[in-house]
This record gives structure tokens, C-alpha cells and sequence, in this order.
């Protein structure tokens, strides 16, 4: 028995469509609604990498257009052995780790506060998430003007109302210029510590709650449950978040710009590719280091997508 479809096509003098073909027309009318976005992305992203690459190969500086040409791999070497490049490495290192670090045990400490249930926890979460939500140059612009200022910042307010109640003469610090790097970081946790607190959060809003009443049952204390149940099933949800921090945190370039205009120690590897390209216009040099940034980048993402993979398998496993 023939159906509808058939007795049509063989009404019209064309064959019916075969089982696979007519999937394979149901596939790409499925994904033919992305392929706009996925030709925007392409050319976003990709094409400016490719372009980026090419010029890493590239002897070009604005400077000196008529010495423009095939440089092989010396932008490469320049960028290895400049003095500058190193420090500047060295510098997102400190900057990504400190803020990393700290801004997981702050995480970490108001996550497990945020746990517990006290009235209006709701609200004081989308407080505590507020800080993440601020755009970044807004964020390094309050902490420079409004905090770190030595002469109306909040800080130095603080000091002198402390000092006053013993009446003696109060410090008036300039934070920026005493604490350069330290200045960054602290800005950077404030507006980091959220984003590892949702992460551990959810990691503990997803502990097996039975096994720790049974523990707790049984004469465990807190620090007991703690040391041997929460932290290590908090372990891969730490990993994430430092792996996350660190893939947009070592990208960070509007603390470095705001704050100190990478001055005092601070230029880290964003600032100093942003220097060599609009300070120094060697295209070329930048476009090296902006490469190698990238495979940098691309490792450590690898790292957070096994992470994450991993944490999706024994989660689905449970």
C-alpha cells in the first residue's frame, strides 16, 4: 500500500525522496538557520587570527615602512629574549596567580556561609554577585578614584577616623604608588571572588547531604566533615574555577590601564602587547607575542574543558 506522499510524486512524474536523502535534507534544514552565525563567528574571530599569525612572520614597523618583509621566526626570538617581554610575563604570572588564589579562598568562605540557611540569603547572593556584574573599566575606575585615592578615597577616609579616635596624626598612604601590583589585585579579587563563589556554591549545593548527617550522626565535627567530605568533593569544582580565573584573568588589560597605565612594575603581557603595537608600531613583534599569548591561552583552556568533562562524567555517573 502506497502512502500519500508516494501516490503524489508519482503523480507529478517525479520519484519520492529515499529515506536518506530525505534525512540528510532534514539535517541541513536544521542547521541551516546557523549558518549565518557561524559564518559571522568565522570571520570575527578567525580571520583576524590568521591575519594576527601572518604578520607574526612579518618584519613591519610603521616606523620603517620601506624595510617591510618576510621575517621568519625573528619576531619570535625577539620576543623570548626581550628583557621586557620576560618581565612582563613574569608579572601576569604573579598578577594571575595572586588573584586566582585569593580570590578561591574568599570564594571558598563565602560560599560555605552562603550554604547555610538564614533569612534573606537570597538577597545578600545577588549582593555578593553584584561586583561581577560591574564592567571592568567602571570597576578599576572606582577603585582608583573612590578607594585608593590618598587624598578623598575611602580608604584614607578610614584611616583617619580610626586615627582620630586616639587622637593622633593619621597615614595618608598613596596606595597606587606604595603597592602598585598589590593595587591591581586586590581590584581584580573584588571583582573575581563572585565568580568562584557561584562556581564552589553549585558544587556544594551538590554534596550527598545523607552521607554527611551520617557523619555528622556518627560524632564527626565540622572541621572533620570539612577536611574529609566537602574539600574533596569541592577538588574539581576548585580546579575549574582556578582554570576559568586563570584563562581571563592572565587576558586582563583594563585593571593594568586604569589603575596604573602599566606603569610601576605592572605591565603584564595585554599592556606590553599594547605598548609594542601603538607605542613602538612594530605590527610584527606585537602579532608574535599575541600568538603565543594565544596558544597559552588555548593550553590552559584544554586543561578547563578536561576539567569540565570530567566533572560532567561523574556527575551523569552518580
Amino acid at each position: 500500500m502506497t502512502s500519500v506522499a508516494e501516490q503524489t510524486d508519482s503523480r507529478a512524474g517525479t520519484p519520492a525522496p529515499q529515506p536518506g536523502s530525505a534525512r540528510r535534507a532534514t539535517a541541513w534544514a536544521r542547521r541551516a538557520p546557523l549558518l549565518p552565525a557561524l559564518i559571522f563567528m568565522i570571520v570575527v574571530t578567525q580571520l583576524p587570527f590568521v591575519a594576527t599569525l601572518v604578520i607574526s612572520f612579518m618584519d613591519w614597523n610603521a616606523y620603517y615602512p620601506e624595510e617591510r618583509g618576510f621575517a621568519g621566526f625573528d619576531n619570535f626570538v625577539r620576543v623570548f629574549t626581550d628583557i621586557n617581554m620576560r618581565d612582563a610575563v613574569w608579572t601576569t604570572i604573579l598578577l594571575t596567580a595572586g588573584v586566582v588564589l585569593i580570590s578561591l579562598l574568599l570564594g571558598l568562605g563565602i560560599a560555605l556561609l552562603l550554604d547555610r540557611k538564614f533569612r534573606g540569603r537570597g538577597a545578600v547572593r545577588t549582593m555578593m554577585i553584584a561586583p561581577f556584574l560591574v564592567v571592568p573599566v567602571a570597576a578599576a575606575l572606582l577603585w582608583k578614584h573612590a578607594l585608593y585615592n590618598p587624598e578623598y578615597g575611602l580608604f584614607n577616609g578610614a584611616l583617619t577616623w580610626i586615627w582620630g579616635l586616639f587622637g593622633a596624626d593619621p597615614p595618608q598612604p598613596d596606595w597606587i604608588s606604595n603597592m602598585p601590583l598589590w593595587s591591581v589585585i586586590f581590584a581584580l579579587v573584588w571583582q573575581w571572588t563572585p565568580f568562584m563563589m557561584l562556581i564552589l556554591l553549585a558544587g556544594l549545593q551538590g554534596r550527598p547531604l545523607d552521607v554527611i548527617e551520617a557523619a555528622r550522626i556518627d560524632g564527626a565535627s565540622t572541621w572533620q566533615i570539612f577536611r574529609s567530605m566537602t574539600l574533596p568533593h569541592l577538588r574539581q569544582y576548585l580546579e575549574l574555577g582556578a582554570l576559568l580565573g586563570s584563562i581571563y584573568i592572565v587576558q586582563n588589560f583594563d585593571a593594568v590601564f586604569t589603575i596604573t597605565s602599566g606603569g610601576l612594575g605592572t605591565a603584564n603581557l595585554p599592556y606590553t602587547i599594547y605598548t609594542i603595537f601603538y607605542n613602538a608600531h612594530d605590527y610584527g613583534r606585537a602579532s608574535a607575542a599575541a600568538v603565543i599569548v594565544v596558544i597559552g591561552t588555548i593550553l590552559i583552556a584544554t586543561l578547563a574543558l578536561r576539567t569540565v568533562s570530567s566533572l560532567f562524567r561523574e556527575e551523569s555517573g552518580r
